[in-house]
């Protein structure tokens, strides 16, 4: 990937200046096709004691109505958007597995138990999704952890449909007094505005309901959503 990555750029291309104070990586993520607005700040629920500040950023769509095709860029972004908020929980923590759902969320969970969860179980959620409900299908796994685990749920996006709140009912069935967190990478705002609170979140109360000990969101977006850059093109 990173061979191709390389390979189809222009030799001698200088870079794309900067326009805002921001990391290197953002600016390298517009560069490549995604508008990466300003960083903020978002109160987001959290245990006691907790940091309940998040830094995350937002993702504009040049296309209204129609999906954002995020790059591997803006990928690797919200990935460290999430780390870094992790990290800044206010404790450290020390999770007993990380699990994703469908196969975007499971490369969020595979780098994430990597980077900041000395490489912890992976666990697989395959979450199917019809008109009038969901389901996990057999190909999900669950992998063995301690009594009481910490467990991080990864998920890409956060809309309207109650999937969060399915699947950390899933869990909690089969891990009894787990702590459970939650990382997503897009959340959908309830209006044009993309630097909100969490409130104006169209997922807020799913997340809230679902009683997660710590929310760590990388981005904001707009309606349809957003597609992972797991297909090279």
């Amino acid at each position: 990937m990173s061979l191709r990555q390389f390979t189809t750029r222009q030799a001698g291309t200088p870079a794309t200046p900067a326009t805002t104070a921001t990391p290197v990586r953002m600016t390298r993520a517009a560069a490549h096709g995604n508008v990466i607005g300003p960083e903020f700040t978002m109160t987001v629920p959290t245990a006691p004691f907790g940091n309940p500040q998040i830094r995350l950023f937002s993702l504009s769509n040049p296309r209204p109505g129609e999906l954002l095709d995020l790059t591997w860029d803006t990928f690797g972004l919200g990935i460290e958007r999430l780390i870094s908020q992790i990290r800044n929980l206010g404790w450290r923590l020390e999770a007993d597995a990380c699990f994703g759902i469908n196969e975007a969320g499971l490369v969020m969970a595979t780098f994430l138990a990597s980077a900041v969860f000395g490489r912890c179980p992976v666990g697989y959620l395959k979450c199917q999704k019809t008109r009038d409900e969901i389901r996990l299908d057999d190909a999900s796994f669950y992998p063995g952890t301690r009594p009481a685990p910490a467990i991080v749920i990864c998920d890409f996006e956060v809309k309207h449909a109650d999937v969060a709140g399915f699947i950390t009912r899933q869990v909690r069935q089969r891990y009894p007094d787990a702590d459970i967190y939650f990382a997503v990478f897009g959340a959908m705002t309830k209006g044009s505005t993309l630097e909100v609170g969490f409130e104006d979140l169209t997922g807020a109360g799913i997340m809230t309901k679902a009683g997660f000990k710590g929310v760590f969101i990388a981005a904001t977006m707009s309606p349809p959503g957003i597609e992972p850059p797991l297909e090279l093109r």
